[in-house]
């Protein structure tokens, strides 16, 4: 099993995970452990509030660059790790953490 492979399986075993992403710099999704439906819509969306959250960052201080991002509502909480070439999405449901 690849790294890469190993460490969404560790993410996904942790209590409260929903599902895992990964997502390439276009907003493709390149890995999921969630339905296809599912994933399209998480990683559209999510790519636009990271690109963003990303510009909103570098406006305010252009030396600066966003390392993570979370958000949470009343169902679900939903944490980016943003990389050049990649997003990393992780779905949880907070009251099971």
């Amino acid at each position: 099993m690849s790294e890469v492979e190993e460490t969404l399986k560790r993410i996904q075993s942790h209590r409260g995970v929903i599902g895992v992403i990964v997502v390439n710099s276009e907003g493709i999704p390149i890995r999921t452990t969630l339905d296809n439906a599912t994933t399209v819509q998480c990683a559209g969306l999510i790519h636009q509030l990271t690109a963003k959250a990303r510009s909103v960052v570098r406006d305010i201080d252009p030396q600066n660059d966003l390392t993570f991002l979370r958000v949470k509502s009343k169902k679900h909480e939903i944490m980016v790790a943003p990389d050049n070439e990649y997003l990393l999405i992780v779905t949880q449901n907070p009251d099971a953490s």
